[in-house]
């Protein structure tokens, strides 16, 4: 939308269908006692398009009605094996049919279905599957192996409680394992009358996210705010229609292809084009092969397409509308330009916050404008610290400048908060403008910008992740996470983690600063096998400074400030630098030549 013409032509969109959501959303949310969730909404589908494709993954397809009778059967054989209301299933696997299948089967059972992260293991995989309560673990077998070499640790019984879904090319079912795949043909879908009446109070996802501490932690997300997603993506946005075409190549165990994308599409009966995995250089092949109008990015995926070699008829494909979150100022129209796509409707929100963001009149650059007016305070990024007043209170931005960005806990803006109840009392602020209110911190800096034209509606642009958190390859990481597993090295005293700025890429690298036992000496091979083990690549700390001792800051936290501005640039750091390169098996030395490379945006990070 560039001219105030158009802007005004949709005032009757933005009055008469986003002021209701609002109202829905903000003012007066549904029921708590509700019968509204996520399997009803898919049945409602099914109803409407028995026959219309609903998915189409690696040369396979399934219509609405065909899913929804899968997902009944899946429902049952949950039933037979004792899942019922107020239970909770674990689910690890690929993007693929069986994942939506199984998820929404979990849920006709009455249960809640714990989405794990596919690049998860070890420790953190065992910590996931333990910190719900999980009743059962449905795994796709192509994840057999790392579930594997944690069960023991799980509290959950071999031969019963682990449920093997078949994937293509992979062994087959362990010893320890049930073949769920073979015992849902044999299965008749679940009757109405044994259909749990879940509530719109009732969860119906666990989502992990790092957060700042510890281990991952289960975001709990309620049946009412998933039907909300699926109302938001068809009255708000991007507008999803029964004949678009969704492609979807985000993990499906996060926020934003599941909820952002497929209940969008699920809601209105739109059809999926599922893949696995991301692919830069297999995108616009797919695009154009299924005529897909409408996908689900992150900024990072964006940064990957543009970082193919460009083609002349890049433009020359079906898309007219995206929407996602991340996508930078700095590369924004460039990828708009490039792939020809007329509507980006960015968003901002968190899987667990109480605060959104949408844009909803396609301006440029901008996260768009808050469903509830947004709160932004001061916010030191050198001291790493919210700025107070003499009184103790928070002091509000000037507009235009970075800002905290808290939500307001209220009745009609909760925070649910996670399983951990220390982990969620932390994530609030409490007393910041008076005595006795509380916000949910989300950790991230933005600032109001210039929209132009907008029916009055403030528009704002995403800054920074502050703290100890970062980002990187689209997933968010806790520093003191990494931290505590490099710890465990016997060789290192002190882990210190953070993130770093590296030329041409999203988000922060992992950078971890350490300090050796007395005596000890860097070992490359050791520690790069520790953290290959324990880490998902993407928590990997990139770069590794060796230090002779850890600065503290005056309350005795280990500080960061200093660490993050030296990074790994040779002319301000006198100590030992590593890095590990892309396709590298593990730590080596820093050196110029390689330096360079990083700096000119050719390292192939």
């Amino acid at each position: 939308m560039s001219t105030v013409s158009e802007a005004l032509s949709s005032a009757k969109v933005i009055f008469g269908e986003i002021v209701p959501l609002v109202y829905r959303m903000a003012i007066k949310p549904p029921p708590e006692d509700a019968i509204d969730n996520l399997p009803t909404r898919l049945a409602k589908t099914a109803s409407e398009c028995p026959n219309k494709t609903a998915t189409i993954f690696e040369g396979r397809s399934i219509t609405w009605g065909e899913l929804d009778h899968r997902v009944s059967q899946v429902a049952q054989a949950l039933r037979d094996r004792g899942v019922t209301f107020g239970d909770t299933v674990s689910l690890m696997m690929d993007n693929r049919i069986e994942f939506i299948e199984s998820m929404f089967g979990i849920m006709r059972a009455g249960a809640a279905v714990s989405l794990i992260n596919t690049n998860l293991h070890g420790a953190q995989l065992a910590h996931c599957v333990s910190t719900t309560k999980a009743k059962a673990i449905i795994v796709g077998s192509e994840h057999g192996e790392v579930v594997g070499d944690i069960k023991a640790e799980c509290e959950l019984e071999e031969g019963k409680d682990f449920l093997m879904v078949a994937d293509a090319d992979t062994p087959a079912t362990p010893n320890w394992a049930v073949d769920f795949s073979a015992e849902l043909e044999n299965t008749t879908p679940i009757a109405e009358s044994l259909i749990p009446p879940v509530r719109q109070k009732d969860p119906a996802l666990y989502i992990f996210t790092s957060g700042t501490t510890g281990m991952p932690k289960a975001t709990i997300q309620k049946q009412s705010r998933q039907t909300l997603f699926c109302d938001l993506g068809y009255r708000v946005g991007w507008k999803l229609e029964r004949d678009d075409t969704v492609y979807i190549c985000l993990p499906l165990y996060h926020a934003t292809g599941l909820c952002i994308g497929f209940l969008a599409a699920m809601n209105v009966g739109a059809t999926v084009v599922l893949r696995r995995k991301f692919s830069a250089s297999n995108f616009l092949a797919d695009v154009r092969e299924h005529n897909c109008n409408a996908f689900v990015y992150i900024g990072e995926l964006c940064r990957y397409l543009l970082a193919q070699p460009a083609k002349p008829d890049d433009g020359n494909n079906p898309l007219q509308k995206i929407t996602g979150n991340g996508l930078r100022p700095d590369i924004w129209m460039e990828f708009k330009q490039r792939f020809q796509i007329p509507k980006i409707y960015e968003f901002y929100g968190a899987s667990e916050g109480n605060t959104t963001f949408m844009n909803f009149f396609n301006r440029d650059k901008t996260i768009g404008a808050s469903i509830v007016p947004p709160t932004l305070v001061q916010y030191d990024v050198a001291k790493d610290e919210i700025v107070r007043d003499e009184n103790g209170f928070c002091k509000k931005v000037e507009p235009g400048e970075p800002g905290l960005l808290l939500g307001p806990i209220t009745k009609s803006t909760e925070f649910v908060g996670y399983t951990d109840r220390e982990a969620t009392e932390n994530k609030i602020l409490r007393n910041v403008f008076k005595q006795g209110d509380a916000y949910f911190n989300t950790g991230d800096l933005i600032k109001m910008v210039d929209a132009g034209f907008a029916l009055g509606m403030k528009h704002f642009q995403f800054v920074d992740r502050v703290g100890d958190t970062f980002r990187w390859k689209g997933e968010n990481c806790s520093t003191n996470e990494v931290g505590e597993i490099i710890n465990g090295h016997p060789d290192i005293d002190v882990c210190n983690v953070y993130g770093v700025e590296v030329p041409g890429t999203d988000g922060r690298a992992g950078m971890a600063a350490l300090v050796l036992r007395e005596g000890a000496s860097f070992d490359s091979e050791s520690v790069s096998k520790l953290v290959e083990k324990d880490l998902a690549t993407y928590a990997r700390p990139v770069f590794i400074r060796i230090l002779q001792e850890q600065q503290l800051t005056g309350t005795f936290k280990l500080q960061k400030g200093d660490l993050r501005e030296a990074a790994f640039h040779p002319g301000k750091v006198s100590d030992e630098l590593y890095v590990w390169k892309p396709g590298a098996s593990g730590y080596e030395k820093l050196d110029g030549e390689f330096y360079e490379k990083i700096m000119a945006g050719e390292a192939g990070y």
